[in-house]
Protein backbone atom coordinates (compact mmCIF):
# COMPACT_ATOMS: atom_id res chain seq x y z
CA UNK A 1 0.00 0.00 0.00
CA UNK A 2 1.06 3.18 -1.04
CA UNK A 3 1.66 6.35 1.64
CA UNK A 4 -1.32 8.94 0.78
CA UNK A 5 1.17 11.82 1.59
CA UNK A 6 4.12 10.79 -0.83
CA UNK A 7 1.85 9.44 -3.69
CA UNK A 8 -0.39 13.12 -3.91
CA UNK A 9 -3.67 11.42 -2.82
CA UNK A 10 -4.10 13.34 0.17
CA UNK A 11 -5.62 15.99 -1.92
CA UNK A 12 -8.22 13.85 -3.06
CA UNK A 13 -9.04 12.46 0.59
CA UNK A 14 -9.08 16.12 2.09
CA UNK A 15 -11.13 17.22 -1.19
CA UNK A 16 -13.79 14.39 -0.44
CA UNK A 17 -13.87 15.32 3.39
CA UNK A 18 -14.73 18.91 2.95
CA UNK A 19 -16.90 18.03 -0.01
CA UNK A 20 -19.20 15.83 2.77
CA UNK A 21 -18.71 18.49 5.34
CA UNK A 22 -20.12 21.03 2.72
CA UNK A 23 -23.32 18.48 1.92
CA UNK A 24 -24.03 18.09 5.54
CA UNK A 25 -23.96 21.76 5.92
CA UNK A 26 -26.00 22.64 3.14
CA UNK A 27 -28.81 19.52 4.62
CA UNK A 28 -29.10 21.39 7.76
CA UNK A 29 -29.35 24.83 6.57
CA UNK A 30 -32.47 23.44 4.03
CA UNK A 31 -33.76 21.31 6.95
CA UNK A 32 -34.06 24.85 8.94
CA UNK A 33 -35.24 27.14 6.15
CA UNK A 34 -37.90 24.89 5.11
CA UNK A 35 -39.10 23.51 7.85
CA UNK A 36 -42.87 24.87 9.09
CA UNK A 37 -43.17 25.76 12.95
CA UNK A 38 -46.66 25.40 14.04
CA UNK A 39 -48.06 27.69 16.40
CA UNK A 40 -49.60 25.63 19.43
CA UNK A 41 -52.16 27.80 20.86
CA UNK A 42 -52.51 27.24 24.99
CA UNK A 43 -55.30 25.50 26.44
CA UNK A 44 -56.91 27.36 29.34
CA UNK A 45 -58.99 24.74 31.59
CA UNK A 46 -61.61 26.13 34.12
CA UNK A 47 -60.39 26.35 37.28
CA UNK A 48 -63.41 27.20 39.34
CA UNK A 49 -65.68 24.47 41.31
CA UNK A 50 -68.44 23.51 40.14
CA UNK A 51 -70.95 22.38 43.14
CA UNK A 52 -72.74 20.51 40.95
CA UNK A 53 -69.55 17.88 40.94
CA UNK A 54 -69.76 17.98 44.96
CA UNK A 55 -73.36 17.12 45.37
CA UNK A 56 -73.30 14.08 42.45
CA UNK A 57 -70.61 12.63 44.70
CA UNK A 58 -72.32 13.03 47.92
CA UNK A 59 -75.72 11.58 46.53
CA UNK A 60 -73.54 8.33 45.03
CA UNK A 61 -71.66 8.26 48.55
CA UNK A 62 -75.31 7.97 50.31
CA UNK A 63 -76.59 5.17 47.26
CA UNK A 64 -73.39 3.36 47.88
CA UNK A 65 -74.29 2.75 51.78
CA UNK A 66 -77.82 1.14 50.90
CA UNK A 67 -76.30 -1.46 48.47
CA UNK A 68 -76.28 -5.00 49.42
CA UNK A 69 -72.67 -5.13 48.35
CA UNK A 70 -70.09 -3.07 50.20
CA UNK A 71 -67.16 -1.56 48.31
CA UNK A 72 -63.62 -1.84 50.09
CA UNK A 73 -62.17 2.06 51.31
CA UNK A 74 -58.72 1.27 49.88
CA UNK A 75 -57.95 -0.02 46.10
CA UNK A 76 -55.09 -2.43 45.66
Amino acid sequence: MQNPFESGHIKNYILLYVSVVVIMVLFFIASTLFNDVEVVERKVFPTEIVDKNISKISDINEESKNLKFKLMSKTY
